[in-house]
């Protein structure tokens, strides 16, 4: 059984938000998106804020990314929940509810994403603009323990190594990786969980 997927759209992917927006409304698997933080969080690290003042800010400009992203023609939500058609998840309130995660900078999408997984037992998908995450700059195609990498935020690795959370990080500027790695086909990328 195919099992529901969590995509996480990186920030940096915002010029190329159209496309993949288009790429995983043609998926039919049980999606919810999760924006990154891109410029919106960047804004927030401008200001010098830190703690929870900077974690409420930059899931707020999560949100700012998610609206954004669905003004390519997908439905918003404020709660994980799957559908039979792709949403993306506004979580802001959601998150402020249940505050599962601690208030750093080293907490970004990235781990968020990671989180949303493992609470709704589905698969992950990051999207970045790297072809593989790299390790002291080495590219690497399984994450299987704690590496030296700035490709993803400090506290995501350590979730994923004590979390039952499978999935990739993957290049987001190829339309054609991102519909077969929603397939679960293989794909130049970077995998992490039990099932690489």
């Amino acid at each position: 059984m195919v099992k529901p997927l969590v995509i996480k759209v990186g920030g940096s992917l915002l010029p190329h938000a159209r496309q993949i927006i288009r790429t995983v409304l043609k998926c039919n698997r049980a999606i919810l998106i999760l924006p990154g933080g891109g410029i919106f969080a960047d804004a927030v690290r401008e200001t010098g804020s830190d703690g929870t003042v900077a974690h409420w800010m930059a899931i707020a400009g999560m949100e700012q990314y998610g609206w954004y992203l669905s003004g390519f023609g997908v439905e918003t939500t404020r709660y994980p929940e799957f559908t039979d058609k792709p949403r993306v998840m506004l979580p802001y309130q959601y998150l402020i509810e249940k505050d599962p995660l601690p208030h750093t900078w080293e907490i970004t999408s990235d781990t968020i994403s990671a989180w949303l997984a493992d609470y709704l037992e589905a698969d992950l998908l990051i999207l970045k603009s790297i072809d593989q995450v790299r390790a002291d700059g080495v590219p690497i195609e399984v994450i299987k323990a704690q590496i030296n990498t700035s490709d993803l935020d400090p506290l995501f690795i350590p979730f994923i190594l004590s979390h039952p959370v499978n999935g990739g990080v993957i290049n987001g500027t190829f339309p054609e990786r991102i519909t077969l790695a929603m397939k679960g086909e293989k794909v130049v990328g970077t995998g992490f969980g039990t099932i690489v």
